[in-house]
């Protein structure tokens, strides 16, 4: 049977759904079964409409399914992001993150690799510091941390950030360099999953 990732993200205008579908790419690539998810918005519509990007993205990723405690329980492997918010993690991952204390209480959570990715709007907004702090979650939950280290050229290629794929929007779309990064995450996420259950060679 294939190992089971969730990657589960919250993302504004864009940027970090599609770090979240390259992420899952690496994951497909790998043999896991992915599923793709978002978190709720919870901004009210004034916000979201001063920001004409905001609102189209919200229109353009209506089919994704929105993430549920069940997606959770199910997988084998986290993936988790989010765009950065002062250094931090967005509220609306965040919410997401703290309903899922009946899981924690049940073990549900411990064991299971994680990994996290992010963007901000400067190569030095927050990326690492919020990458950190979500790792903060995964240290309470008994996770696996997959950081993607340099493990690979494609992290050095999209920067160098080995506490996990982070892009700055200053530059516009995420490009290819940091995509590649992105598989190269979700692959080895899926990856050190497969080992942890038994199914690959170490």
């Amino acid at each position: 049977m294939p190992v089971k990732v969730a990657v589960v993200y919250y993302s504004s205008t864009g940027n970090v759904h599609q770090l979240a579908q390259a992420v899952a790419e690496g994951a497909e690539k790998a043999g896991a079964e992915v599923r793709l998810r978002r978190v709720p918005e919870l901004a009210p519509d004034a916000a979201i409409d001063a920001n004409p990007a905001w609102r189209a993205h919200i229109e353009a990723t209506g089919d994704v399914e929105i993430a549920t405690l069940e997606d959770l329980e199910w997988a084998d492997a986290y993936a988790l992001g989010s765009p950065t918010r002062f250094g931090n993690v967005a509220a609306q991952l965040k919410q997401y993150i703290d309903t899922a204390g009946g899981l924690w209480q049940q073990g549900v959570l411990a064991d299971k690799p994680a990994t996290g990715f992010t963007s901000a709007y400067n190569t030095h907004g927050g990326n690492e510091s919020t990458l950190l702090a979500l790792y903060n979650t995964f240290h309470h939950w008994g996770s696996v941390i997959v950081a993607p280290g340099f493990t690979d050229p494609s992290v050095y290629a999209a920067g160098g950030n080995p506490y996990g794929t982070s892009h700055a929007s200053t530059n516009g779309a995420p490009e290819e360099n940091v995509l590649a990064a992105a598989r190269h995450q979700g692959e080895r996420l899926a990856k050190i999953a497969k080992r942890l259950k038994g199914l690959a060679d170490a």
